[in-house]
């Protein structure tokens, strides 16, 4: 499954979630480091609803650009 996260810059370094899986936050100094978490933080969440018998969220957001002029 992809999972679609939203990655920002913040004052101290960035931050991530994703809009499917509630709860799911992660905070990091480098975008790297931000990504790498956050598929950890994934990871540990599925594991966690798999093990409490829950059943896993499909993806269902997606990103796109929208182009203005300048």
């Amino acid at each position: 499954m992809q999972y679609l996260i939203v990655i920002e810059k913040t004052e101290t370094g960035y931050s991530a979630y994703s809009p499917d899986l509630d709860g799911c936050v992660v905070i990091s100094s480098t975008k790297d480091q931000v990504e790498q978490n956050m598929r950890e933080a994934i990871a540990f969440h599925l594991d966690g609803l798999r093990e409490e018998g829950q059943t896993l969220p499909e993806p269902h957001t997606y990103s796109a650009y929208v182009e203005l002029p300048a």
